[in-house]
C-alpha cells in the first residue's frame, strides 16, 4: 500500500544498517522517541509502506527491524531514507499546542482582518518559538509565539490571527 506523500509527517531518519540481521540505526526527528514502541508500520517518501518487526534503543539512536528484510544487504538502499508516519497516527498534543507543519504556511492576519503574510519557518529560541512570515517583495514579520501574541489558530481554514505590538507596525 503505497500512501501520498502530502499525508506523511517525518519521525526518523534511517543513519545507516545496524548488524547482519537486517536492522537500520535511526536517528529521531520527532520530540516522542517513545513513540518507536508502538510504531506498527513506517513509510518512506515515495509511501512505500515498511511494517516494523522489532525496535530497540541504543544511545541517541533506535534501532528497527522490518519485516522481510532479514540482512544487511537487503537494508542497505535504505540509507538516509526519511521514515513517516500517517498524520493521523501523530502523537496527540495537548490543547493549545501544534505540530511545526501544522504552522508552517498559514496565512497571518492581524486582528483587523489585514494580510501579514504566510508563516514560512519557525525559530526555535529556547523560551518560546518565532514564527517568521513573510510578504512578497516586504521585509519578513517576526511573531513571537505567545498567547498575548497569537490570539487564534485556525488549522481548518489555515489562518492565524495576531496582536502586534505597535513597533512591529511600520
Amino acid at each position: 500500500m503505497k500512501i501520498p506523500s502530502q499525508d506523511l509527517v517525518a519521525i526518523g531518519k534511517i543513519v545507516a544498517p545496524h548488524g547482519v540481521r537486517g536492522d537500520v540505526r535511526i536517528m529521531p526527528l520527532t520530540d516522542f522517541p517513545e513513540r518507536f514502541r508502538k510504531l506498527k508500520e513506517t513509510f518512506l517518501a515515495d509511501g512505500t509502506n515498511l511494517a516494523v518487526e522489532g525496535v530497540k534503543y541504543h544511545k541517541q539512536f533506535v534501532l528497527l527491524k522490518f519485516r522481510g528484510l532479514d540482512s544487511m544487504n537487503a537494508v542497505e538502499h535504505l540509507r538516509n531514507q526519511i521514515l513517516h508516519v500517517q498524520e493521523q497516527d501523530l502523537v496527540g498534543l495537548p490543547e493549545g499546542q501544534y505540530y511545526h507543519f501544522q504552522i508552517i504556511g498559514l496565512s497571518v492576519y492581524n486582528e483587523a482582518d489585514e494580510l501579514l503574510g504566510t508563516i514560512t519557518d519557525i525559530l526555535a529560541t529556547g523560551s518560546n518559538d518565532v514564527y517568521v512570515a513573510e510578504t512578497a517583495g516586504q521585509k519578513s514579520i517576526m511573531i513571537p509565539a505567545l498567547k498575548e501574541v497569537v490570539k487564534t489558530i485556525d488549522l481548518a481554514n489555515k489562518k492565524m490571527i495576531v496582536k502586534l505590538q505597535e513597533e512591529w507596525k511600520d
